[in-house]
């Protein structure tokens, strides 16, 4: 499965490229993408767990950018 995010208060092009990475290597994400620009998170991963998959993706964003919010 494929979905769109808004991102909310991201403020740093170095740290989307982060959070990039590290949702990328969270088990079950086939891609990951996010453009600084448009704050936008593209995401394509395992429709089984989806939601878990999102919660994790959540946890890492707050680590890297507490300010930012992926809005679900």
């Amino acid at each position: 499965m494929k979905k769109v995010y808004k991102l909310q208060d991201l403020d740093c092009a170095n740290c989307a490229a982060k959070m990039e990475r590290a949702i990328a290597k969270i088990d079950g994400v086939t891609a990951a993408s996010i453009s600084f620009m448009s704050q936008r998170l593209t995401i394509e991963a395992d429709d089984a767990r989806f939601e878990d998959i999102m919660k994790e993706a959540v946890k890492v964003c707050k680590k890297v950018e507490p300010d930012c919010r992926i809005i679900l």
